[in-house]
């Protein structure tokens, strides 16, 4: 087909600007969505396919998305293919590990990479310990730094209850990060 036929067949130059808008919401929004993978729960490497799922998920429905509304609708799309993701690992037999990296001149000491997995181990526990409504309000406002305008606008509530989630999942989330606190202090797992 030529370049003129193309530029005059409707559903080719769809397709194009399809593909320009879907490369655009990756370009725009992947860092994002693997982030919201990992707060719900995805350990890297699964929240690395998982980004995949989701802009796969957005290409096949790349017409029904409102211009304005990808981030809504792909963070949507990131909570349902975690949830997915999750319930798929608790159904395998193998034990999945993450190893270290190898040592690297200016890389963090042993020492220091095992702190920082042991504190994200925790955030991803006490995370894990949330309700799905107020996980996803919290990890929004605090770990994406959106505004409650932006998440209630977004997540298609109002902003009352955007703020009562917030308040909410504050609260259950120092109350459990001080039980988990008060544990490992007694020794107890």
């Amino acid at each position: 087909m030529s370049a003129a036929a193309v530029a005059n067949d409707p559903t080719v130059a769809a397709s194009a600007s399809d593909q320009g808008r879907l490369r655009a919401m990756i370009d725009a929004h992947s860092d994002f969505v693997w982030r919201a993978l990992r707060g719900l729960g995805l350990l890297p490497h699964e929240a690395d396919d998982a980004t995949q799922r989701v802009f796969v998920v957005a290409s096949e429905r790349i017409d029904s998305i409102e211009m304005g509304c990808e981030r809504a609708f792909l963070f949507q799309t990131a909570v349902r293919v975690a949830s997915h993701a999750r319930r798929a690992v608790a159904r395998r037999r193998e034990v999945l590990c993450e190893h270290p990296p190898e040592g690297d001149e200016g890389a963090p000491g042993s020492d220091e990479l095992l702190e920082q997995r042991r504190a994200r181990q925790l955030l991803d526990e006490v995370l894990a310990s949330l309700e799905l409504d107020l996980r996803t309000v919290f990890m929004l406002f605090e770990l994406e730094e959106l505004s409650i305008p932006e998440i209630a606008e977004m997540l298609g509530i109002p902003r009352g209850t955007v703020s009562s989630r917030l308040r909410r999942a504050r609260e259950e989330f120092s109350a459990e990060l001080a039980r988990r606190k008060a544990r490992s202090r007694r020794g107890e797992r």
